[in-house]
């Protein structure tokens, strides 16, 4: 049998949802349940915090103590390129396969950076606007007008100047 649950123990969770939307509570008991906590309730906290990334696929952070969890939303990359894009929230049952083709100025792109740049594994932020510029091309959106990949030429030749912090 495992060891008993410490109350008093930090736990952390991460889940992903559908921001905006209310969790599955199929998905969430599994990983709330053996916590003694109620997956329901787990996923209204979720509803409740990610109201502004309705639409948008978002990574919650569950931080469980005494059997209380605080929820916190931990964007991806993906996730702030998407909303930099500014396109009106879809149905997701109903509307598939969207494309998302706009257009991102590169000052949103080093915003961008800087949020993400504590969980980046680059030495310094030029690395960091790097990785989001490949995450630009993954979406499928432009930056300035042109294709990520000229860009991430562009900022490694020097060509295009990134900010030290």
């Amino acid at each position: 049998m495992p060891p008993k649950f410490d109350p008093n123990a930090e736990i952390i969770v991460y889940v992903r949802a559908v921001g905006g939307e209310m969790a599955g509570t199929s998905s969430l008991a599994p990983k709330v349940g053996p916590l003694g906590l109620n997956a329901k309730k787990i996923g209204e906290d979720i509803l409740k915090n990610s109201k502004d990334w309705k639409g948008i696929r978002i990574k919650a952070k569950l931080t469980v103590k005494n059997r209380v969890a605080t929820v916190a939303i931990v964007p991806t990359a993906s996730a702030l390129v998407i909303r930099a894009l500014k396109e009106p929230p879809r149905d997701r049952k109903k509307v598939k396969n969207i494309k998302h083709d706009g257009n991102i100025p590169f000052d949103e792109i080093i915003n961008i950076a800087r949020i993400m740049r504590p969980r980046s594994m680059a030495k310094e932020l030029s690395g960091t606007v790097l990785e989001i510029l490949g995450t630009a091309f993954a979406v499928g959106c432009t930056v300035e007008g042109q294709c990520p990949r000229d860009i991430q030429e562009a900022v490694k030749s020097g060509e295009m100047e990134v900010p030290d912090s």
